[in-house]
């Protein structure tokens, strides 16, 4: 029976799969062409899968000598001459694995040279003895490092530019970079190679992208078809708002129920189980998920993800910006579209837990106080018990946080996490430019029907500094955000960040006040 894959390539005929050469209809084409170009995604979207039935696909066609190769094994080497001797036995094995004819192998030795000349020499001695056209597909190409990087693709780039060298037909790098990035890999000094690409011969850059809504509903169909269990709709919506269609985690999510929660083949998988599958993945923080946002104290993760939590901009003047972006895109983390903000709802909880990680360790907080006989979060108990909390600590959170400009919006999530602590749901919207953090909390109860219900909570946080006071628009932006829970009523908390602000202590208040829209909501300054 199929199943749903999380741990590397995707085999057919054992792991439900989507036509992974579909999702880039160009690379066949550009490959035969002759081209030299640069397949990039983020880590687990299927690029090793697509580039190893790419390389299958023009073995078959038989008119192409085709190989993949891993460029893992030479990560760790720092020494030009001995990674090139291992790229290149790298390959040697790879063309045998991969069913090449004897005759379009490679020379056995390869012919020999002084250290930097290796490559060269050994793939134009290779495309010599082919009878056929060779295809070199490097993946993980961004294994490589400073020296090393830079000598391959040098290499790379003078047997593609001779017209009287011998050299493969079509080279393609596959990894998690553009190839625009390349030159940071290399040492972040683009002089030495003289250009702004160490691979200025690419004629594309293609990306395999993340699916598409219907594109998860064939893949979960599949399954339906092998095993005659349904996904209901709602259940496939939620799986797609929650992964927005990130490969890894539309496979994780349905595995989660299917596999690990064990939910029997009769029964259909509902958006309830869709819920607890989400927020399983995101308490365990799988490898997939844990090798992601490992990367949030960057300096240049750091510089895009900090003031989308604040709702701020990065600063226009920064001539990091474009390359933080560029950096952070490719890893996956943030959108492609505008407004910039995290990938998928998945990445943000993940990421907003494991800032505030330590902030929850530090709140001695009881979730079961919070708990009205009914179910219900005693919401006036845990401003009240938070507000406290800011009292005593604001000084010391805010001086220690990595996240410093985003400390306040950090400290507040912390508590809301320790007292829902998996009792309830905890929906947060930030990106760049918003102005604000939206704060949904979704409590599940029994009303007085003894029926399931569920309790919602909105809240939106704000920061005033020294360009004015920001309720007005605090409270106008609160009506849109209530507006579009369809809720009469909500909290405004703005955090006082002013050089020239009173204590804490003396700052601090709470008050009913009517928005815009003519809805009592509370006001609450810190």
């Amino acid at each position: 029976m199929k199943e749903f894959n999380t741990t590397g390539p995707c085999i057919p005929g054992e792991h439900y799969m989507l036509e992974p050469l579909g999702r880039l209809p160009e690379a066949q084409r550009y490959a035969e062409q002759g081209k030299y170009f640069v397949i990039h995604a983020p880590r687990q979207s299927g690029k090793t899968t697509t580039v190893t039935l790419l390389t299958q696909a023009l073995n078959a066609t038989g008119r192409y000598a085709a190989v993949r190769f891993s460029c893992e094994t030479i990560k760790t080497v720092e020494d030009i001459g001995v990674a090139e001797e291992r790229l290149l036995t790298a390959l040697a094995d790879a063309a045998e694995d991969f069913g090449v004819p004897v005759e379009c192998r490679p020379p056995d030795p390869w012919p020999a040279s002084p250290p930097g000349r290796l490559i060269f020499r050994g793939l134009r001695a290779w495309a010599k003895r082919s009878p056929l056209p060779l295809v070199l597909l490097f993946d993980e190409i961004d294994s490589l490092t400073g020296s090393v990087l830079i000598e391959v693709l040098g290499q790379l780039r003078d047997g593609a530019t001779s017209s009287v060298t011998p050299f493969p037909h079509s080279v393609v790098l596959c990894g998690l970079r553009n190839v625009r990035d390349y030159k940071a890999a290399a040492g972040g000094d683009p002089s030495r190679l003289g250009t702004a690409s160490p691979f200025n011969i690419s004629v594309a850059a293609l990306r395999v992208g993340d699916f598409g809504f219907n594109e998860v509903a064939k893949l979960y169909g599949q399954h339906t078809e092998a095993t005659g269990q349904v996904f209901e709709a709602p259940a496939v919506q939620r799986a797609f708002e929650a992964s927005q269609g990130q490969p890894w985690l539309v496979n994780a999510l349905a595995r989660e129920v299917i596999e690990v929660m064990g939910v029997p083949a009769s029964d259909p998988i509902t958006d309830d189980l869709m819920d607890q599958a989400v927020e399983r993945l995101i308490r365990r923080r799988d490898t997939h998920l844990d090798s992601l946002v490992s990367r949030v104290h960057e300096p240049r993760v750091q510089r895009m993800i900090e003031p989308m939590i604040t709702g701020g901009d990065v600063k226009a003047d920064d001539d990091t910006y474009d390359d933080d972006l560029a950096y952070v895109r490719d890893l996956g983390l943030v959108t492609r579209s505008r407004p910039l903000q995290i990938s998928n709802p998945i990445y943000q909880e993940v990421i907003i837990r494991l800032l505030s990680r330590r902030l929850q360790d530090a709140i001695d907080a009881e979730p079961r106080t919070f708990l009205l006989p009914d179910g219900r979060l005693d919401t006036d108990r845990l401003l009240r018990e938070f507000l406290a909390f800011w009292k005593v600590n604001a000084g010391i959170l805010d001086n220690r946080h990595t996240y410093h400009e985003a400390a306040c919006h950090l400290t507040f999530m912390a508590f809301l996490q320790r007292v829902v602590n998996g009792g309830g749901f905890i929906d947060r919207e930030y990106a760049l430019g918003r102005k604000r953090l939206d704060l949904t909390i979704r409590k599940p109860y029994i009303d007085e029907d003894g029926c399931r219900a569920m309790q919602w909570s909105a809240y939106e946080l704000k920061v005033r500094t020294d360009k004015g006071d920001p309720v007005p628009d605090g409270l106008e932006q609160l009506d849109g955000y209530l507006d579009s829970l369809g809720l009469d009523t909500g909290t405004l908390l703005v955090f006082d960040r002013r050089k020239s602000a009173p204590p804490v202590a003396d700052r601090i208040s709470v008050e009913a006040v009517e928005s815009p829209a003519g809805r009592k909501v509370t006001l609450v300054r810190a």
